[in-house]
């Protein structure tokens, strides 16, 4: 696993494949690794755990179902879907926070990192956006950071490199929660004019 990933998006420390495709050899080999200068990040186990807890927050109809194990610089969240793939190698969902959507990514936790995120790089991590916004702001988010809309898509916010700014992910997730639970059941062409947060 992770062979052709390496070769793609290669980082310090982390040359070889990693053997066995589970969550745990992931975190244990890989965990805290930072791959195509701050594209994507592969969570630590407590990085995880409070990432799973942050997307709970946000996607309660998702409870009992997430297992983060990777994000992205736009704090897209990548999950283990235990309700799809096989048993031992499951599908892998992504949960958008600027969108608000949950989406099923068409690749098993096997299969993610070789072959999605290789052969569709720009669809999966928005790495032509991310070229953007290091020309346009030079910026990097830290690992506990990602580049959040100021805006969320969802609400009406657009879609712009000057819509972005580097925060903090615990602190913008749990925003996209608590507005995700403000504006459910809105229809989509209504116009927001306040949403207070707690």
């Amino acid at each position: 696993m992770l062979e052709r990933f390496l070769l793609t998006f290669p980082t310090a420390g982390a040359t070889a494949p990693i053997p066995h495709s589970t969550l745990a050899s992931l975190q244990d080999e890989l965990g805290g690794a930072v791959f195509g200068g701050g594209l994507l990040r592969v969570h630590t186990v407590d990085s995880a755990r409070g990432a799973d807890a942050c997307v709970a927050a946000g996607f309660t109809e998702f409870a009992g179902r997430i297992q983060c194990f990777a994000f992205d610089w736009l704090g897209r969240q990548f999950s283990l879907d235990a309700t799809r793939g096989e048993r031992n190698d499951p599908g892998v969902l992504m949960f958008e926070p600027g969108t608000a959507e949950a989406l099923e990514v068409p690749a098993t936790f096997s299969t993610f990192f070789d072959e999605e995120l290789v052969d569709y790089a720009d669809a999966a991590l928005a790495s032509e956006f991310f070229s953007q916004w290091l020309e346009a702001s030079g910026s990097v988010p830290a690992f506990n950071e990602c580049a959040g809309y100021r805006t969320p898509l969802f609400v009406g916010g657009e879609d712009t490199i000057s819509n972005l700014e580097i925060t903090e992910m615990d602190v913008y997730w749990h925003l996209i929660a608590e507005l995700r639970s403000t504006t459910r059941g809105v229809p989509p062409s209504s116009q927001i004019r306040r949403v207070d947060i707690d």
